[in-house]
């Protein structure tokens, strides 16, 4: 009886623990989401892992023939000092309920889970028959507020643990943050090629204007590159961005703005 006593005393003092640790963290996020009503982060967890990432690059490959920019463009631009059309594109390509919902679109998660585990299913079922596993296609699903809280704070990591915290980091954001606060925080911070971060470095890395001078078509073809920016940036002459900023471009001036 003595050693179960011992192992329940030792198994509560963990819990416990463990219920501070989460509390700790949890009370962490949630001071950090309220100061940035007034401050401007200086970096974010995506963003350092994205600079360690070139940085490890350039440590590989030979000085004198590594040809890469600079890792880090960032130039931090207010809510006034972005093309409303750049905003309305993103809305239309990324969240186009943005302004009216509470930081998540159940009904696009629930799409983007049942499409995961069906593409999951197939893979495995290829590796069983064919000996090969073929490449699974993550569907995000995430809100523009999601995909801020993710760049925030979290990992590139996919499992419930994660996704539960980029849930209650969402609904911080979205409680103590108005929807134009949120959108220029995604706008300034959001990855939009290598080591190429906001949406002045973007305008001014692909069209060398600032991101108050984009043209419409610009703004629709910067709103195509965001699901998969490094992809896109190596691919700028695509037809594929052609076509699907012209969709943009169409919808975006029915779009609200926060």
């Amino acid at each position: 009886m003595s050693i179960l006593r011992s192992i329940s005393t030792a198994f509560r003092r963990y819990a416990l623990y463990v219920l501070i640790a989460f509390v700790a963290l949890q009370l962490y996020f949630l001071l950090r989401v309220a100061s940035f009503a007034f401050i401007n982060p200086a970096s974010t967890s995506f963003e350092r892992s994205e600079a360690l990432h070139v940085a490890t690059l350039r440590s590989q490959i030979n000085a004198n023939t590594f040809k890469l920019r600079l890792p880090w463009l960032q130039e931090w631009r207010s809510y006034s000092s972005i093309s409303s059309n750049l905003k309305r594109a993103v809305i239309v390509s990324e969240d186009d309920i943005f302004t009216t919902h509470y930081g998540v679109q159940w009904d696009a998660l629930e799409r983007a889970w049942t499409h995961n585990a069906k593409a999951e299913e197939l893979a495995q079922a290829q590796a069983r028959s064919k000996g090969s596993r073929k490449t699974v296609k993550i569907v995000g699903g995430s809100t523009i507020t999601q995909q801020l809280a993710k760049n925030l704070f979290l990992s590139k990591e996919r499992n419930l643990l994660r996704k539960a915290q980029e849930l209650l980091i969402t609904l911080e954001l979205e409680t103590l943050l108005p929807k134009s606060r949120i959108l220029e925080l995604y706008l300034n911070e959001v990855e939009w090629g290598l080591g190429v971060f906001g949406a002045e470095a973007a305008s001014r890395h692909y069209f060398s204007v600032s991101a108050a001078q984009l043209s419409p078509n610009q703004c629709a073809r910067l709103a195509v590159m965001l699901p998969r920016p490094k992809y896109f940036e190596r691919n700028l002459g695509s037809g594929y961005i052609a076509d699907r900023a012209e969709v943009i471009e169409a919808r975006m001036y029915s779009a609200k703005l926060p």
